[in-house]
């Protein structure tokens, strides 16, 4: 091998390095452009991706100047070679694009070009974009060795950018959940009380002229479910606050959210961990940082323990996350039979998603103990 092969390899490897480095689609299309126009030395390059209704939901470029893009005008239609492009999963290279049979000429405002390579980006068989690169900086027009260069990083950024979209989905999946898991909470903890606070403030309105003493046992009763709703609506606030996993790691987070709880809750929650946190991969971390959570609002909502204890602990190539309270308990079996217990269901999917198993155990002399196994590790099994 060359100098000048190594040099190369280098720079296609580095290239590929950085597309896949990214998790959000757009910071992915970037990284592509600037890849692709760097290694086949174009002074003008674009990536469009397609949209269903015959232009573009993203069309990026690079060499243009801003007041350039701003006196081209909008973003192009697919049409003429734009749309034989977004068709055809071969590349195309001409000397001068002038000479295809379905180019309609540029915008008035458009840099004139000639030199031009097409690049698709294909993933089993979609396209899911294509790469526009004009005018090599070097004499000569683009070059089949170039044409090889941007399929190979084409072919990559096809795997980034579909796992880039499967990220943002599976964000957006979390949020969704998340909505409903505190939409359910809500409606368990707040709603009944605030039905029966506005009962109980009718029934004292109505006894003020008749019975004042009632009326003021009535208003005691307003004054305590009022306190309730308070407390009922800070612990769903704490489930709110933002965590960054990535950031603090599984054990900071848990402490946090712990603190939150314990601000809010009289029954007192413990944490215990190794001293070293144990490793999981990221969806892993976010599945057991979403169970604990589940895992304890049920306790503090439905137990009424004096104390929760949760403990992290890393057993060889396993994780494990048990919460366990010495609440009121409850019967596992005839709760999951009845379509009860919510929670418990949410918590089950969360861990069998990440190849993880959950179990439950409950009796009403013992409370309820919630434990958590996962593979240990960063990398996919």
């Amino acid at each position: 091998m060359t100098r000048s092969d190594r040099a190369e390899l280098r720079e296609v490897s580095a290239a590929v390095l950085a597309v896949t480095a990214h998790l959000s689609v757009r910071d992915v299309l970037r990284t592509i452009l600037s890849a692709a126009q760097r290694l086949v030395d174009a002074r003008y390059a674009a990536l469009g991706v397609p949209d269903k209704k015959g232009s573009f939901a993203e069309f990026l470029a690079v060499g243009l100047t801003d007041e350039q893009w701003r006196a081209i005008g909008p973003v192009p239609r697919r049409h003429g070679l734009l749309g034989d492009l977004l068709c055809d999963p071969e590349p195309v290279r001409l000397r001068d694009v002038s000479t295809h049979p379905h180019f309609s000429g540029w915008p008035s405002a458009h840099p004139p070009m000639t030199a031009f390579l097409g690049i698709p980006i294909v993933y089993d068989g979609e396209i899911l974009g294509e790469l526009f690169l004009a005018d090599k900086c070097t004499p000569g027009g683009f070059t089949e060795d170039d044409e090889e260069l941007a399929k190979l990083l084409a072919g990559h950024a096809a795997i980034a950018i579909v796992n880039a979209r499967l990220y943002e989905r599976s964000r957006e999946l979390s949020i969704v959940e998340e909505r409903q898991r505190i939409a359910r909470e809500l409606h368990d903890a707040v709603t009944q009380k605030l039905f029966s606070l506005r009962l109980t403030v009718e029934a004292a309105t109505a006894l003020l002229d008749t019975d004042r003493d009632r009326a003021a046992d009535e208003l005691a009763t307003v004054k305590r479910l009022a306190a309730d709703v308070a407390d009922e609506m800070r612990a769903v606030v704490a489930g709110l606050v933002p965590t960054d996993l990535a950031g603090d790691g599984l054990d900071a987070a848990l402490r946090k959210q712990i603190e939150l709880l314990n601000r809010v809750h009289a029954a007192r929650i413990g944490i215990a961990t190794d001293d070293h946190c144990p490793v999981l991969r990221a969806d892993r971390q976010e599945a057991a940082y979403r169970i604990a959570q589940e895992a304890l609002h049920n306790a503090l909502r439905h137990a009424d323990p004096t104390h929760i204890a949760l403990t992290l602990r890393t057993r060889g190539h396993e994780v494990e996350l048990s919460i366990v309270d010495d609440g009121t308990g409850f019967d596992v079996r005839a709760s999951e039979a009845a379509g009860r217990r919510l929670g418990l269901v949410s918590m089950r999917e969360r861990a069998r998603a990440v190849g993880g198993r959950l179990d439950v155990t409950s009796s009403t002399s013992e409370g309820t103990t919630v434990r958590l196994v996962l593979p240990a590790g960063e990398l996919d099994d």
